[in-house]
């Protein structure tokens, strides 16, 4: 291997969303530091199963919002 081109492979605490913790290693930041999961197996409808409804509205909703009515243009006149 070449030197001085390889980040530093060190052991990190991976924190999960519930607040347990497990040791890996990575070239994520420095030695000992802590990487915080905001979405991860436990809490994630791909791996639960449990899909929340979005109230917000996807892109769908929101083109259909905002250009809805241009298929109803065939009963307009046209200039």
């Amino acid at each position: 291997m070449k030197k001085d081109i390889h980040p530093d492979y060190h052991e990190i605490t991976v924190v999960m969303t519930d607040g347990s913790e497990f040791k890996t290693r990575s070239t994520y930041g420095k030695e000992g530091d802590s990487l915080r999961l905001e979405i991860d197996p436990k809490t994630h409808s791909a791996w639960t199963g449990v899909h929340r409804v979005a109230t917000q509205g996807g892109q769908m909703q929101k083109f259909s919002e905002r250009f809805g009515n241009l298929g109803n243009l065939s009963g307009k006149k046209r200039g």
